[in-house]
């Protein structure tokens, strides 16, 4: 198995080492300079969309909560479909006309004269939600590491970490893509591999894992009696509110904002898409399948350790079923859902810093070389700052990604929509989607959750966008009025 995984390793150094070469401009290092085919673009935004949280969290969630756990994988499965179907190809025509390297530069362009204003608020968002994203999948490498190679969760962190950090730092965009085309396949393998064989165990040993499914209750969590949760129709609302986060992730959003035409975009919209049903399938059902075979048995003395974490149901379902060979690699799969995501996000960071922050507040102009280095400084800087917190925070993977998930979808994702699909969106409308989703995810989060039982990604997702349009109709665009008077 050991072998196996350094394989991994060799084969991901060499696709950094041959990638790495390619990203020779400041643009290639932050989008990829239109140098990256579609459907690795495609394969890079699902491996980027479901990071540690697809093969540690959505297993966890389903292993202790069962079939009520649906409707996050609905709410995801919705939000995927949603960005890829109608968000994609506006979002390719925007930047080919407007040249913005970021998600903040589209509003930038949209609006004249707000280039220091939304550059400095979205970069202190993004640095807020991501660092804390970031944490979340070194956190996952530590479990992992642990799980498999009995590494202690520190060393896991360190290794999964520097890993990362280098590497993005090495290539930039074109380097991160390339990775994540090579880990998006690796971890549909895992979802689709595991769970089959994990369903012929549990039919060799009499488990029906149909009648579970049919007769279990999709409103009740199997740990509601343990935990206080929302269910029946709050339940329902706050899974499929997964939904909404995903029309304001920069770190998706980018993917599509890099292609190179709307041929591609609408050709690789149908990879991602059959990607995420199987990957997504596959992820819930190593969550049921899991608990039926604990229940019997069936995983030794390793489900111990589940108990106590959720969250390891699958590196202990792979280390427990499979022979050496094929536990390698599906656990390369599960490190590459940490790297991909972690090494998207420290992009965004490093590029929003520089790019967004930097150049509105110093307004000095800087050569392109110098450019590329604090890009890379900066990510060195971000991947040190997100080690430092994951081994300081003892929330899990789930909790820290739905938090950061929150906040960036709720403060950029009423604003992108809006600038998509409504023409009167103004400036204010702008600034009160980032403002209001960034705080009220905060205080949601912190004091009105269990209060409510409503979870702060609708609540904070439903307030930004509706302020957003309120704030658009007080505060309209003078300078659209007059032209509109005119024609």
């Amino acid at each position: 198995m050991i072998i196996v995984f350094v394989a991994y390793l060799l084969v991901l150094i060499a696709i950094v080492a041959y990638s790495a070469r390619r990203s020779k401009t400041n643009n290639d290092f932050v989008i990829g300079g239109k140098k990256i085919s579609g459907f690795s673009l495609a394969l890079s935004e699902r491996a980027t969309g479901e990071s540690a949280w697809l093969l540690l969290g959505l297993t966890g969630l389903a292993y202790s909560e069962g079939m009520a756990a649906i409707w996050v994988a609905l709410g995801c499965v919705s939000g995927i479909l949603f960005l890829w179907t109608f968000l994609a190809q506006p979002l390719q025509k925007l930047t080919e006309k407007t040249g913005a390297l970021t998600v903040p530069g589209l509003f930038s362009a949209k609006f004249k004269g707000t280039q220091r204003s939304f550059g400095v608020l979205s970069s202190l968002i993004i640095i807020f939600f991501f660092v804390l994203y970031i944490a979340a999948q070194f956190s996952g490498a530590g479990k992992i590491f642990n799980d498999t190679f009995r590494i202690d969760p520190f060393w896991g962190m360190v290794i999964g970490s520097s890993l990362v950090t280098l590497y993005t730092m090495l290539g930039g965009f074109i380097t991160v893509v390339a990775t994540d085309a090579f880990q998006a396949i690796l971890m549909v393998i895992t979802c689709v591999v595991l769970p089959i064989i994990a369903l012929g165990i549990a039919a060799t040993n009499n488990i029906d894992i149909a009648s579970a499914i049919t007769q279990a209750s999709y409103t009740v969590p199997l740990n509601a009696g343990t935990v206080k949760q929302a269910t029946g129709g709050l339940l329902i609302l706050n899974g499929l509110s997964w939904a909404f986060g995903y029309t304001g992730q920069p770190q998706l959003l980018t993917r599509m904002m890099a292609m190179r035409s709307q041929k591609e975009t609408q050709q690789s919209r149908w990879l991602a898409i059959f990607w995420t049903l199987l990957a997504y399938i596959g992820a819930f059902l190593i969550g049921i399948i899991g608990y039926k075979l604990v229940q019997a048995g069936l995983l030794g003395e390793a489900a111990a350790s589940v108990s106590n974490d959720a969250e390891k149901i699958m590196p202990v379902m792979v280390m427990t079923l499979l022979n050496p060979i094929l536990a390698g690699i599906l656990l390369s799969g599960a490190v590459s859902a940490m790297m991909s995501t972690a090494s998207s996000q420290l992009m965004v960071v490093s590029s929003s810093m520089t790019e967004d922050f930097y150049l509105h507040v110093t307004k000095k102009k800087i050569s392109e070389k110098r450019m590329l280095n604090l890009n890379k400084l900066l990510t060195l800087g971000v991947g040190l700052v997100g080690f430092l917190l994951a081994i300081t925070m003892e929330d899990t993977v789930y909790g820290l990604v739905s938090y950061a998930w929150s906040g960036i979808g709720a403060s950029f994702g009423p604003a992108i929509v809006l600038l998509v699909f409504w023409k009167r969106l103004s400036r204010a409308g702008v600034f009160a989607s980032l403002v209001t989703g960034t705080i009220t995810a905060v205080v949601w989060k912190t004091w009105l959750v269990d209060v409510t039982g409503i979870s702060e990604r609708l609540a904070s997702y439903v307030l930004a966008f509706s302020l957003a349009v309120v704030f658009s109709l007080l505060f309209p665009e003078q300078k659209e009025t007059r032209q509109t008077g005119k024609s």
